[in-house]
């Protein structure tokens, strides 16, 4: 099981828009040295939604070349059509990736039954440990805990990143799944409580900026040491809140721009982070120890 702090990679991007491949392997060297548990290629984080699938198959080989097996690399690989998501599946597969992170697909709002029968085709397909993902902010669509119980049977099907932050999740999902299946929480914001409750870790966005604390911090969570969570997690919370204070992952590609690691580069209809929030980003920066 991969647990821990699962970092939600960001694409780094000239100012063109180009993927930026030097900086991209800064990252992951930045990451593997931080002490981050795996990477997630190509998420949310990762702008899946503005790359074209031969850039999104590209940045996932590119990231499993450069870990070269140091540590997990996850591939985001959901789309709101069954067989597109078959398709980039099988793909980070062949990339050599560890396993694949499955967004419930979004706009088309299917029932619970169509989710079921969605991620059970792309299992099926496709020989990898497959995590479902349920961000219903973004997708429009609530994969519920008894729908996850339901998937949990198919032995492929390894893990769920629950990302609504309701903390009474943790133990509905727990009770229909059993110990062996992986449930990680997408909200860096209650990612602490999560973990305590028994939660196996955090696919994190906070964990971008400030890769060791997060680890740290999780890591004393999963063992159930609450004061020292509590402590790190209390540096952590303006990056928590201010990463998110305009559209992921617009302030957490702002905050690596300054922190050196890449360039100022996004892709439409993203944009780069406005002058008036600068300040608020930057003070969580040093809140959290990421710059001086």
């Amino acid at each position: 099981m991969i647990q821990g702090s699962i970092v939600a990679l960001v694409t780094p991007m000239y100012a063109s828009g180009a993927v930026d491949k030097d900086s991209l392997k800064k990252l992951v060297e930045f990451h593997i040295a931080q002490g981050t548990d795996a990477l997630v290629a190509v998420g949310t984080t990762g702008e899946s939604a503005t790359l074209d699938e031969n850039e999104h198959c590209d940045v996932i080989k590119s990231v499993v070349d450069y870990v070269a097996g140091r540590i997990p690399v996850i591939a985001g690989t959901g789309a709101n059509s069954t067989t597109e998501a078959v398709s980039l599946t099988r793909k980070a597969k062949l990339a050599g990736a560890d396993a694949c992170l499955i967004v419930t697909p979004y706009y088309n709002k299917p029932t619970q039954e169509g989710l079921y029968l969605h991620h059970k085709a792309i299992a099926e397909a496709v020989d990898i440990p497959q995590i479902l993902y349920n961000v219903p902010g973004r997708t429009a669509c609530d994969m519920l805990p008894e729908t996850v119980g339901r998937l949990s049977a198919i032995p492929n099907i390894v893990g769920v990143k629950e990302a609504t932050g309701d903390l009474s999740r943790v133990k509905k999902i727990r009770d229909l799944v059993g110990q062996d299946f992986a449930i990680y929480t997408g909200d860096d914001a209650t990612s602490r409580e999560f973990c305590l409750l028994g939660g196996n870790g955090t696919i994190t966005v906070t964990g971008n900026v400030a890769p060791r604390l997060v680890h740290e911090m999780i890591m004393a969570a999963m063992a159930g040491d609450e004061a020292t969570a509590l402590a790190i997690d209390t540096k952590l919370a303006g990056l928590h809140k201010n990463l998110f204070i305009q559209s992921n992952p617009i302030p957490v590609k702002w905050a690596l721009a300054e922190m050196g690691l890449m360039g100022t580069g996004i892709r439409l209809p993203l944009t780069w982070l406005t002058e008036d929030c600068f300040d608020t980003v930057r003070d969580a920066m040093r809140q959290a120890e990421a710059i001086q």
